[in-house]
């Protein structure tokens, strides 16, 4: 394959066993370059497995894994300096400052003279102030933002993040998702894991989403979308529902109602049929379609045919 024309990551047939849990059960994926790209799942799915395989700390019992077309193996070195993951643990050296914590990543990747790059982290990540700060005076966001910045030190062109934001407040996560636009619209490929499927929904062009060791759906955010969730008019009534919406409609757990439309004139429509009926509407909004339903959904029907 040619490495210049390939995709970004791809994986194939990845299998990895531990003990009697199965959590990679021949993964088949790929990433193409530039995209903000989405991997999903509940917990115990196989998602930093499958992170830790792409970045050489677990080993696969079958399949391939490559960056850039290298083999995560065989060709571990070219491999690894095309890729920065940011893992979900807070894992940092206490002996050293932000700044050192940074120059020896440096090191670790051949790179001499990188004070300028390390600075321009420094600021697009608001670490600047705590540059000379010892790593375990720092609190945890300022910690993940330091990880941030190690995996980004030898300018990878595919970065992975797992769970970048968790835990941590709205400053960090507003402040790192604007770096992180920055690099992806500067050609850089991102692979996203999170809990919050607002950000995936928002960021992300095309997702995965991966149940017990395997991938359960595969396709563009906009595609999942109009598939599997809808536009919604919510309204929370003082009284029964009227009969003239009662095929269309559904209760959700908050006690709302849920009435499918397409554009304003569903709205209008369905509204005039509440007044028409004399219904009290004590509470309404428009809901646009949401990846949370399209994640809930999707893991319903696999642990159906499961």
């Amino acid at each position: 394959m040619d490495a210049a024309a390939g995709p970004a990551v791809e994986i194939r047939g990845v299998e990895k066993r531990y003990g009697a849990v199965q959590a990679l059960a021949g993964v088949n994926l790929e990433v193409r370059r530039g995209e903000f790209f989405a991997l999903l799942g509940p917990n115990g799915a196989g998602k930093t497995t499958l992170i830790s395989a792409l970045g050489g700390l677990a080993i696969p019992d079958a399949g391939s894994l490559a960056i850039l077309g290298h083999d995560v193996r065989s060709a571990y070195r070219e491999a690894r300096r095309n890729v920065g993951i940011v893992p979900q643990e807070l894992v940092f050296d206490p002996f050293f400052t932000v700044r050192e914590t940074l120059e020896i990543q440096s090191g670790y990747f051949g790179l001499r003279d990188n004070g300028p790059w390390i600075a321009e982290l420094l600021d697009k990540l608001a670490l600047a102030s705590k540059a000379n700060a010892n790593m375990r005076s720092l609190s945890g966001g300022m910690k993940r933002r330091v990880m941030v910045a190690q995996a980004l030190v030898h300018r990878p062109p595919v970065i992975v993040l797992d769970e970048p934001t968790a835990g941590v407040d709205v400053e960090l996560r507003q402040t790192l998702w604007a770096f992180v636009r920055e690099l992806n619209a500067a050609g850089h490929t991102i692979v996203l894991t999170t809990h919050y499927l607002e950000e995936a929904q928002e960021l992300c062009s095309r997702i995965a989403m991966m149940r017990d060791g395997r991938i359960v759906a595969l396709d563009t955010t906009a595609n999942l979308l109009a598939e599997f969730s809808e536009r919604v008019l919510r309204v929370k009534l003082g009284c029964e529902l009227p009969a003239t919406l009662a095929a269309t409609a559904r209760a959700d757990a908050a006690g709302w109602w849920r009435i499918p439309i397409e554009n304003t004139a569903h709205v209008e429509d369905a509204l005039a049929k509440l007044r028409a009926a004399g219904a009290t509407v004590e509470a309404l909004e428009v809901a646009e379609p949401e990846l949370e339903e399209v994640f809930l959904r999707i893991m319903r029907r696999e642990a159906l045919v499961a």
